[in-house]
């Protein structure tokens, strides 16, 4: 295509926004009639350890922003693992390769305490801006680094950003990676197709709306100070899990220890796990678990 096409969509022809909208896309649906042990819904809660990678990945300098990553690993994760452990739930933390290098404890913690590490990237790149050589071997490194760090090969991916390159897909599978968990196709796993071909990797989706950053983070150089009172946020996250367990569906959180952590916010987490082990019949467990347990007892 021309740049002057690529400006003008409309001009594209069939064959080009079919080869666009067929790189990733959603195929089989997984939702078991119920989840291990007879449960009605399955809780999946994740944590993007991005740390210091939040203000490295675009090439920022700011000895401020490094340290407000710090003060993820150093108070928020410690802070996440408590809380975790008191209510006996199982979750996943997603790690950039260089967080995992700058707090070499955390992640051998992590898995220690019997949670999931994934791949974040290595410094929380942008995937779609690079090369496939490139994408591909800072995954690998990645991968190999998690691997080395906790003795547990990661089996799922969530892209830095959830950014989605027209290599990653093909990337994951040369990994031999489980699960994905960075697109927005469904609320229930899926089975992601490659230019209409299985490809055997389940997604595992995720969403804005569940997600700490839209409703908190602030970012002081480019003007973005979005603050929503932390009992708003609870009661948008609660009504997700509501609607997530009336389905007998799956309900999956993405949040930040760099963000969820304060003093003021962190107990929206706790509460959330309250709230869900009160119903009785919720199935707390890693992406992993999920993917895997969705996957084979599909309905």
């Amino acid at each position: 295509m021309t740049d002057s096409n690529s400006q003008q969509p409309w001009k594209w022809p069939e064959s080009h926004w079919r080869g666009l909208v067929d790189q990733a896309r959603a195929g089989r649906a997984y939702r078991p009639a119920q989840w291990s042990g007879g449960k009605r819904c399955a809780v999946a809660i994740s944590f993007d350890c991005d740390h210091e990678t939040n203000e490295l990945n675009d090439g920022g300098k700011s000895i401020a922003r490094m340290s407000w990553g710090q003060y993820g690993s150093r108070v928020g994760v410690p802070r996440i693992l408590e809380i975790l452990a008191r209510h006996d739930v199982s979750a996943t933390f997603f790690i950039p390769a260089v967080s995992a290098l700058l707090h070499q404890e955390e992640s051998r913690r992590i898995i220690s305490e019997g949670h999931e590490v994934g791949l974040h990237g290595w410094i929380h790149e942008r995937n779609s801006a690079l090369p496939y050589e490139i994408e591909r071997e800072l995954m690998l490194r990645s991968a190999d680094t998690l691997e080395r760090l906790t003795g547990t090969r990661p089996v799922g991916l969530r892209t830095p950003s959830w950014d989605f390159s027209p290599h990653t897909l093909r990337i994951e599978q040369e990994l031999n990676l489980r699960y994905d968990s960075s697109l927005m196709a469904d609320e229930d796993c899926y089975e992601l197709m490659s230019n209409g071909r299985e490809t055997g990797i389940v997604e595992l989706p995720v969403e804005w709306i569940r997600n700490d950053v839209p409703y908190f983070l602030m970012h002081q150089p480019s003007g973005s100070r979005p603050h929503v009172p932390p009992h708003e946020v609870f009661e948008i996250f609660r009504r997700e899990f509501d609607a997530a367990y009336d389905a007998g569906a799956v309900f999956q959180l993405t949040l930040h220890p760099h963000v969820i952590s304060a003093r003021s916010r962190i107990w929206v987490l706790e509460e959330l796990i309250r709230y869900a082990k009160a119903k009785g019949d919720c199935w707390f467990a890693t992406h992993a678990d999920v993917a895997a347990f969705a996957k084979k007892h599909a309905a």
